[in-house]
């Protein structure tokens, strides 16, 4: 099996893209702006944390910045 080249190959990373886009479109016309800005940056920081894990180029890292990304405290 090839090794992922780039963070954008990841299966995860792609499918928290189109979960940050969901967020965009579903809270467009939300008129609390604290609630719309804390839930676009959460989502957004999914996608980041894999990509920041991924350029890391460690395993360990990598793991460390996933389990951030899922939300689970070790």
């Amino acid at each position: 099996m090839p090794s992922i080249q780039k963070f954008e190959n990841i299966v995860a990373w792609q499918k928290a893209k189109v979960f940050s886009l969901a967020i965009y479109i579903t809270f467009a016309s939300c008129k609390d702006f604290s609630f719309k800005n804390q839930i676009e940056r959460a989502a957004v920081s999914v996608m980041n944390n894999i990509a920041e894990g991924f350029e890391r180029q460690t395993n360990k890292e990598l793991r460390n910045f996933l389990f951030i990304a899922k939300g689970v405290s070790r």
